[in-house]
């Protein structure tokens, strides 16, 4: 089975019209980038743009979204998911990263942008490293009306990779990191995985 490309809805600024984007997946699925993509040609279109992530998130840089393939787009740092609503502006695309480390008042923030109008992009994990859903996002994914799930590479058989792995005996549930961290598997190698950790 193929993935299905996602169409992009076209943004009238007449109608009003709002509406919630999910992108889903693991860790090294591409969220981050998709994301990326879809500012960009917010931008190019000439739509006001608003980038939001999470202030706990400084792995690559503490006020820029970074995909793993380094591609960056300037973003302001919020503690709390509130914060966007008061930070939004003249706004008419919001885009949102690392959506898992934000509380659960993310949902009632997402619906209200969209009420107001505007086109709310969501990029986060949709499941931790023990494969449970994560955070706010299973939420959000019910409230969205597009939903992308991405995935990785399983680094150990090659297939299709949907969960985040990790290497290590950690048991904190928000433990950021990358590569010598984590890395993405298929549902197979991940419950393999997580049988020889006990």
């Amino acid at each position: 089975m193929t993935d299905q490309m996602f169409i992009e809805p076209r943004y009238q600024h007449q109608q009003k019209k709002g509406w919630i984007e999910v992108i889903c997946g693991s860790m090294f699925s591409g969220k981050t980038e998709e994301l990326i993509r879809r500012v960009t040609r917010a931008k190019i279109a000439n739509q006001k743009v608003e980038l939001f992530k999470p202030n706990v998130d400084v792995r690559y840089d503490e006020t820029q979204v970074v995909s793993h393939n380094e591609n960056a787009v300037q973003a302001t740092p919020v503690a709390s998911s509130l914060n966007i609503l008061l930070m939004v502006n003249e706004a008419t695309v919001v885009a949102i990263d690392e959506a898992q480390f934000f509380d659960e008042e993310l949902i009632y923030v997402s619906e209200k942008l969209a009420e107001q109008g505007k086109r709310v992009i969501i990029a986060g994990l949709d499941m931790d490293y023990l494969g449970k859903p994560f955070g706010c996002m299973p939420k959000l994914m019910a409230v969205a009306e597009y939903v992308t799930k991405v995935h990785a590479i399983c680094m150990v058989c090659g297939d299709l990779a949907n969960h985040s792995y990790r290497k290590t005996n950690h048991d904190s549930l928000i433990m950021l990191g990358e590569t010598d961290t984590y890395e993405a598997r298929c549902r197979q190698c991940f419950n393999r995985g997580m049988t020889t950790q006990k």
